[in-house]
């Protein structure tokens, strides 16, 4: 009786990932070309979406208050850089991880320069209320609050995981991240700044800045 061949065939060594990052792709591609070609039911919906949510935030002055401080101090793209800082010193001073280091902060800075590169060709308008109740420079979309957000918070997920984090910190940080994406969004619309879909582009440019920077970067280690 002859032993069964054996497959010798290359097998792919991080299929959730690449998984991840291909849905990713193709979602954030799919919704900016519906932005860019003004697909005429999103952006119905973001009209309907925006009202209604400017209509509250006129009506809810307090909450809109809290909104504006969450917005500008908490969860601000420059509060979030500076988060990106400190785990940059931390990961050197503690772990003498120069290279980690210096590849965070690079996924960093290149997910403004994404950001701001979108803006400048996609050139799409905020929101314009007779009443409003805050303000915003530069284009809509996406949106950089929700795009730095998931993207620090993304990376410092992936270190603490890389680390090894017990289970009391991993589930704190899981949770302190996913209020921190979710909410600066809400932010954002609540405040009339942003059109629902520049908020879920944010997220989903952000999520993806987040594998195509995990994996090659794991890919890199493991064939060093």
């Amino acid at each position: 009786m002859h032993p069964a061949p054996v497959d010798s065939s290359p097998r792919p060594r991080h299929p959730r990932p690449a998984r991840a990052t291909a849905v990713l792709a193709a979602l954030s591609a799919l919704l900016l070309i519906a932005v860019a070609v003004r697909w005429n039911p999103l952006m119905t919906l973001d009209v309907e979406l925006a009202r209604t949510a400017h209509r509250w935030a006129v009506d809810d002055p307090g909450l809109t208050r809290v909104n504006r401080v969450l917005t500008d101090w908490v969860w601000d793209p420059w509060t979030m850089r500076a988060l990106c800082a400190v785990v940059v010193i931390w990961l050197v001073r503690r772990h003498n991880a120069w290279r980690l280091a210096m590849w965070v902060a690079a996924t960093c800075a290149v997910s403004t320069l994404i950001q701001q590169g979108l803006k400048a060709a996609v050139g799409r308008d905020r929101p314009v209320w007779t009443d409003p109740v805050d303000s915003a420079h530069y284009a809509a979309f996406p949106s950089g609050h929700a795009m730095t957000a998931t993207v620090v918070c993304g990376l410092i997920l992936w270190l603490l995981h890389r680390y090894g984090a017990g289970r009391v910190l991993w589930r704190t940080a899981c949770a302190l991240a996913a209020v921190s994406v979710v909410g600066v969004g809400l932010t954002r619309l609540w405040l009339g700044v942003h059109w629902p879909s520049d908020v879920l582009g944010g997220w989903l440019l952000g999520a993806l800045t987040v594998t195509v920077s995990v994996t090659a970067y794991e890919r890199l280690t493991a064939s060093s």
